[in-house]
C-alpha cells in the first residue's frame, strides 16, 4: 500500500519508492526501506499530512506520500 492511503494514528513500514525522480529526495528528509513511519496529522483539507519518522515529523504533500510503497502495521 501506498504512504498516503495510512489513516491518522496508524503505522506502517517503509519499503521501496514509485518514482525514481522523487527518491533520492525523500531519502534525504529520512524516507529511507525499513524504517517505521506514523500519520500523526493530517491538514483540515487532507493536504499535507504530518509522519513521524526517525524521532522527527515531517510533512509531505499527498502526491509525495503516493510514491512511498509501505507495509502497514497491524
Amino acid at each position: 500500500m501506498k504512504l498516503s492511503q495510512l489513516r491518522l494514528g496508524e503505522k506502517g513500514k517503509i519499503l521501496s519508492f514509485d518514482s525514481a525522480e522523487l527518491q533520492l529526495k525523500l531519502m534525504e528528509m529520512g524516507c529511507i526501506p525499513g524504517e517505521e513511519v506514523m500519520v500523526e496529522q493530517v491538514a483540515p483539507m487532507g493536504d499535507p499530512i504530518s509522519i513521524k519518522i526517525s524521532g522527527y515529523s515531517l510533512s509531505l504533500r499527498l502526491n509525495e506520500a503516493a510514491q512511498i510503497l509501505i507495509e502497514k502495521f497491524k
